[in-house]
């Protein structure tokens, strides 16, 4: 069984998220007994749509209960905090725009881009790795090679 390290933060979202779809399992199983108390299954619409959303559900549930199983908190582990790893905030400029651009190192279930959270598993995220102030990064993106200079590490 593969660890899967996340935030506190991370593990309270997705937690929260198990808490919901198990309330939506319960409202779809009373909603799966109406449609059947209708009569013929075969061309009952709400029957088979509520079905579907059902299995949808399920499939969500098992894979989430599966994360929160694996989790290991990041916050509890001993790291470098001189390098770049997961739950690390680094500040870097980009090496052909000259712009700065802060990310936060976080798990695939995590990653948010619109919040400046990046996947560790990401181009990006991979060149950052490791690395300390001061070092370039170079990730390989759709655009072409991507070099970052790493100013600010903080966790």
């Amino acid at each position: 069984m593969q660890k899967l390290y996340i935030s506190r933060e991370g593990l309270a979202k997705m937690k929260a998220e198990l808490t919901v779809l198990n309330e939506r399992r319960m409202k779809v199983a009373v909603a799966i007994e109406h449609a059947r108390s209708l009569g013929d299954l075969s061309e009952n619409a709400e029957y088979h749509s509520a079905k579907e959303e059902q299995a949808l559900i399920h499939a969500k549930i098992k894979d989430l209960e599966d994360k929160v199983t694996r989790a290991t908190l990041i916050d509890d582990l001993d790291i470098d905090t001189s390098r770049a790893y997961q739950g690390a905030t680094v500040r870097v400029r980009n090496g052909k725009t000259g712009q700065e651009i802060t990310y936060r190192l976080v798990s695939p279930p995590e990653a948010d881009l619109a919040a400046g959270k990046i996947s560790v598993q990401s181009p990006v995220g991979k060149a950052l790795l490791g690395k300390g102030p001061g070092e370039a990064a170079t990730a390989k993106v759709p655009a072409g090679d991507l070099t970052l200079e790493i100013l600010e590490i903080s966790y």
